[in-house]
């Protein structure tokens, strides 16, 4: 009788974890586009990185961005350090928008001001 419960117990504890974590669903996934920003906030934080950048709206004032990123660990192994960007710094970026069509989404490469390193979060030898 022991057995049984402690299979379901184990399982249930694997599980959710797994079942915490969110998609990434909410973004085009088939649309990369370009984007230049300054740096407002860089979050080197668990479980996703966030960079905050002011933009262009286009009709000469400023949108703030959000975009997702990859965990700390992923990003370090990329070549990625929490002092990779800091407020001010200016960034071109690609990204993958959000679904929904608000500002913001994934973000997929990085090129810091001043930078000939071209970060992408995504593991190396991946598109």
């Amino acid at each position: 009788m022991r057995y049984p419960i402690f299979v379901i117990s184990a399982v249930i504890a694997i599980a959710s974890p797994v079942m915490a974590h969110h998609s990434a669903t909410m973004f085009n996934h088939d649309k990369i586009l370009p984007l230049e920003g300054t740096v407002k906030n860089w979050q080197w934080i668990n479980p996703h990185s966030w960079l905050e950048l002011a933009t262009s709206d286009g009709k000469g004032g400023e949108i703030d961005q959000g975009f997702e990123v990859g965990s700390p660990n992923t990003l370090f192994r990329n070549g990625w350090r929490y002092h990779s960007f800091k407020p001010g710094d200016h960034v071109k970026i690609t990204f993958m928008p959000r679904l929904d069509g608000k500002p913001g989404g994934m973000l997929y490469t990085a090129e810091p001001q001043g930078s000939t390193q071209y970060l992408s979060w995504l593991p190396k030898g991946t598109k």
